[in-house]
């Protein structure tokens, strides 16, 4: 399956470029964060990201196709990372894969036991730049 088209924000490129550069290089999820990063097709300004792309920090409703569960999602720098909260480090194969995301399209999810489910986004409930929120 071909990866969808991203959009990220000049913003959250240079963040995240600064995140890879303090860690191993080696590591999976940087690895995979790496990979999401150059596959970039827009780069906007954080004041133009449309409303219905992930973002970082951006709060996300999504449904795993196959059994119909809804997650609430915010995906975080890994330092805010907390499962109980639902907050998702970039760092995490779903992190990474939700980057970028716009309302419609769908990832393939890497679960625990090499099973891989099929996560539809739904909804940006909040992105920072709506709300003016640029702090990482």
């Amino acid at each position: 399956m071909t990866a969808p088209s991203i959009t990220l924000t000049r913003l959250d490129v240079q963040r995240l470029e600064r995140l890879i550069d303090s860690l191993d290089e080696n590591l999976p999820g940087v690895i995979a964060l790496q990979t999401e990063l150059d596959r970039a097709e827009t780069l906007v300004g954080h004041d133009e990201v449309p409303p219905d792309v992930v973002t970082m920090n951006s709060r996300v409703h999504c449904r795993e196709e196959s059994s119909g569960k809804d997650y609430h999602l915010t995906l975080v720098y890994p330092k805010d990372a907390n499962a109980d909260e639902g907050k998702v480090s970039i760092l995490a194969p779903v992190g990474s894969a939700l980057l970028g995301l716009k309302v419609g399209q769908h990832i393939d999810w890497p679960a625990p036991g090499g099973k891989t489910l099929k996560l539809t986004l739904l909804e940006v409930e909040s992105q920072p730049s709506n709300g003016g929120d640029y702090n990482v």
